[in-house]
């Protein structure tokens, strides 16, 4: 990191820590200037005791004082560290809360998904977490600590120079190339850790399979948890080899700096004490020798310490700034054109997009229009490019050429919150929220989170009001197997946990949680695009046709997009296109596609066929046991 990025870092760690606990902020710096006092004070005072005992005629006032000093300081040297840690935990408590909402409202500026699908940036969220929040507090600490140890080291040095100037220099001397070596050394680890940050992630990723729960059955019925746990294991020796020959070398620039440290100490120790010995010097100043040289270089290794940590913790906090730094991955305009209700349609007009430079065409030349009113369907093979269309039209990215309109208006014109207010939808890869039945429904609209009213009835259209019903604490029991359900007011102690928890949380099968993503987009209401990206797929024969049938009703008189690999299930659209390699293959209604003979009338014969296969097994199979029986 250059000067000029570094010095931004240090004054943008230390404004954060100032407005998150401003006064535990000025107690620290307190506290810290008082430590740094007591230390020379008891050499002085120890000093000026044993010259008053060894000079035979001790001032009894003058001693009571000295001693009561030294007992005073011996009591804040045994407290002080303890104040000082708390005040210290509980501003960086603070500190890290500010620190970790400034990073994550930063993530919300990402418009789309293009941040969130580099591994490269994931690496960097990630070091920004880690010691993002932690680092404003260090930087603090490590400041107010060097400053503490500067003060001691400095006092002492005044110190040491009153016996000898001389000896002063040379164990001052000693530090410079310790602090030089350790700077440098800090700048290498901060550069290592960035470095094994992708084999730490796929680390995290080998042992995240090892004990999740969807990946459990793999596992244990393939047998491949060994293989896997090999994998982890490889990462960490990897990881472990670089943080070890960083060490190595850490190791030997410390001893050799600290061993000349020693040299230089034990040279003016045996120095002072020939002195005291031939009486050119006092008993005492062998004491005050002692403590100021062990004083010194203690001060020189922790303003070293103190100096390397903020150092380091200012080289990682860089990651940090780099998120909040980050222009958003979609331009929006500072004056974004309102569009009112969906009144036309939606048009692509030409659309071409990939993922990456380094990508193939996603799309290439799509135009197609949704009229309003109507559905549509989008059909055909994997990779056709069926969930990119629904990723523009929801503007998780923008095309590279072309538009897409909505009445007229390009999306690139409009404020994404705006748009995205104004669609619902059920997504291929739908999330599964560690929360209540309740709060998986509500959080499709925040504004209905309370309203139980409005979730139930999205629940019953969705067909799972009563799988919710059934459940121990109906809409208000987790669904998780990670999180534990709330303890309520009132709860016996029978039904609470060996470790205190609350109850088990209920996982729902793969068709249940697809009928809660499906409340979800009908608790949104009245929108003006309807978004279903394989609405069914979980769910089995009876209960896709029960479903489809309450989404035709509640398509009716909508704007609709449908997109299923089930084309019995987009047959009544009022319009369907077909994709084929990231451009419009055929479009029209059902019927007209099966007479054209193309890619539609193709795999919806191989649909049929498979069904027919299926009903042909299933007649058969009576017969073939009853000719078995005889």
């Amino acid at each position: 990191m250059r000067g000029s990025a570094g010095a931004r870092a240090v004054v943008t760690a230390l404004g954060m820590a100032w407005r998150a606990s401003r006064g535990l902020t000025i107690a620290f710096a307190v506290l810290s200037a008082l430590m740094a006092v007591l230390p020379v004070t008891i050499a002085w005072c120890t000093k000026l005791v044993l010259d008053e005992i060894a000079g035979g005629r001790p001032g009894a006032g003058v001693t009571a004082v000295l001693g009561a000093v030294l007992a005073g300081c011996g009591v804040l040297t045994a407290l002080g560290p303890q104040i000082v840690q708390y005040v210290k935990d509980e501003s960086g408590r603070r500190i890290g809360l500010v620190a970790q909402d400034r990073l994550f409202r930063a993530t919300e500026r990402f418009v789309g998904l293009a941040r969130f699908e580099d591994p490269a940036f994931h690496d960097r969220i990630r070091m920004a977490q880690q010691y993002g929040g932690a680092t404003p507090g260090m930087v603090v600490s490590a400041a107010l600590g060097a400053a503490r140890t500067a003060m001691t080291g400095a006092g002492f040095l005044v110190s040491l120079m009153t016996i000898s100037p001389w000896m002063a220099a040379l164990v001052l001397g000693a530090v410079v190339p310790s602090l030089a070596a350790e700077l440098r050394l800090s700048r290498r680890r901060a550069a290592m850790l960035w470095g094994i940050g992708p084999v730490e992630r796929r680390e995290i990723f080998f042992g995240e399979l090892l004990v999740n729960v969807q990946a459990a059955k793999e596992l244990r019925l393939f047998g491949i948890g060994a293989h896997l746990r090999g994998l982890m294991n490889a990462q960490r020796r990897a990881a472990n080899a670089e943080r070890s020959r960083t060490d190595r070398r850490e190791l030997g620039v410390q001893a050799v700096t600290g061993t000349t440290a020693a040299l230089a100490a034990g040279g003016g120790l045996l120095w002072v004490l020939v002195s005291a010995a031939n009486g050119t010097g006092a008993i005492g100043d062998v004491a005050l020798f002692v403590a100021a040289v062990a004083g010194v270089q203690a001060a020189a290794g922790g303003l070293v310490l103190e100096l390397v940590t903020a150092h380091q913790q200012v080289l990682l906090f860089g990651h940090y700034l780099a998120v909040l730094d980050a222009q958003p991955d979609l331009p929006v305009p500072a004056r974004p054109r309102r569009a009112g209700p969906l009144r036309r349609g939606i048009e692509l007009n030409d659309v071409w997009f990939r993922y990456s430079p380094d990508h193939p065409w996603a799309l290439r030349g799509v135009s197609l229009t949704i009229p309003y009113g109507s559905a549509v369907a989008l059909a055909g093979r994997n990779g056709a490019g069926k969930s990119t269309v629904v990723k523009l039209l929801c503007r998780m990215y923008d095309p590279e050429r072309g538009s897409i309109r909505w009445d007229g208006i390009d999306l690139r014109e409009m404020d994404p919150a705006e748009l995205r207010a104004r669609i619902g939808a059920v997504f291929q890869d739908y999330m599964h929220y560690d929360m209540t039945a309740a709060e998986n429904i509500g959080l499709g609209d925040l504004t209905a989170m309370d309203d139980r009213g409005r979730i139930e009835a999205a629940a019953r259209r969705a067909g799972v009001h009563d799988v919710v019903g059934r459940l121990p604490r109906g809409y208000d029991t987790m669904l998780s197997r990670i999180f534990t359900g709330p303890v309520e007011d009132g709860l016996k102690e029978d039904v609470l946990t060996e470790d205190g928890g609350g109850d088990v949380g209920v996982h729902l099968s793969g068709g249940q949680w697809q009928r809660l993503a499906l409340a979800r987009a009908y608790l949104r209401g009245e929108r003006d695009l309807l978004i279903l990206d394989e609405p069914s797929s979980g769910l089995d024969a009876e209960a896709e046709h029960e479903i489809h049938r309450g989404l035709r009703e509640h398509r009716r008189g909508r704007t609709s997009l449908l997109i299923s690999h089930r084309l019995g299930a987009v047959r009544d659209a009022d319009h369907i296109v077909v994709l084929d390699g990231g451009q419009v293959a055929e479009q029209g209604t059902h019927t007209g596609l099966l007479a054209c003979g193309g890619i539609y009338a193709h795999l919806f014969a191989l649909q049929a066929e498979g069904y027919r296969h299926r009903e042909d097994r299933n007649s058969d199979a009576p017969h073939d046991r009853l000719s078995g029986a005889r």
